[in-house]
């Protein structure tokens, strides 16, 4: 995968559950290629589109906050990982790719990324497949694992007319701001082949705010599958 003219945006915000949702559906609708890297307002779990929520408070009862993502993918636990998504447009050649294609070239740069910093992973080929509702007890075919077979990295992805949106998670926790810029920037050099800038974006309150009001925040959407 080469995504050049990638965009690394580091939301310099920590959002809770229902905004950091809607920022990424926001991002899919502007027709920009773009890493976000973000962070949690609040201890939060996410689950994926066909998720049940009673059953991802049953797997982490400690977590009380929960939002429904618009990708699909298992139940993640955020108060501990480091978080990204991915959006690239329809007009990107990588939409060509079909889902596993795609899924697979994002976490061989975040192989490399991890591989990097001096950590042993790489793609599972789904043979340790557990079934299990939280996202890290259960590596799927392309998700990366280390040496044990434990799960450091899974995502879940939405695809429309207007691109594809790639969530992820690491379950490698970057202990400082610095830290995690420097995974950051060696994410997007992985994807992009060094043909990135880092971008500074203005989220419209009103837009976002509505996102949250039609969907991330509304009961029915969390619920709507438990």
């Amino acid at each position: 995968m080469k995504l050049e003219g990638l965009q690394l945006w580091i939301d310099p915000q920590a959002r809770t559950g229902p905004e950091s949702m809607a920022v990424d559906e926001w991002l899919l609708g502007i027709n920009r290629l773009v890493l976000r890297i973000y962070r949690w307002q609040g201890e939060w779990g996410s689950l994926g589109y066909f998720g049940g929520l009673a059953q991802a408070r049953s797997a982490f009862p400690e977590i009380q906050q929960w939002v429904r993502r618009w990708t699909g993918g298992g139940t993640v636990d955020h108060r501990g990982d480091w978080t990204y998504s991915l959006v690239i447009p329809s007009t990107g050649a990588d939409q060509r790719l079909d889902g596993a294609k795609t899924y697979r070239a994002i976490h061989r740069a975040l192989a490399e990324t991890l591989q990097s910093e001096g950590l042993n992973v790489r793609l599972s080929d789904g043979d340790a497949d557990t079934g299990l509702v939280a996202c890290f007890e259960n590596p799927v075919t392309h998700d990366l694992v280390d040496d044990s077979g434990r799960k450091l990295a899974g995502a879940g992805q939405k695809r429309n007319n207007t691109g594809l949106l790639h969530q992820g998670s690491v379950a490698l926790h970057a202990a400082t701001r610095e830290l995690s810029r420097a995974r950051a920037e060696r994410l997007a050099d992985a994807l992009s082949g060094g043909s990135w800038s880092e971008a500074s974006l203005e989220i419209p309150a009103d837009a976002i705010r509505a996102l949250i009001d039609q969907r991330y925040g509304k009961y029915a959407w969390n619920q709507r599958r438990s």
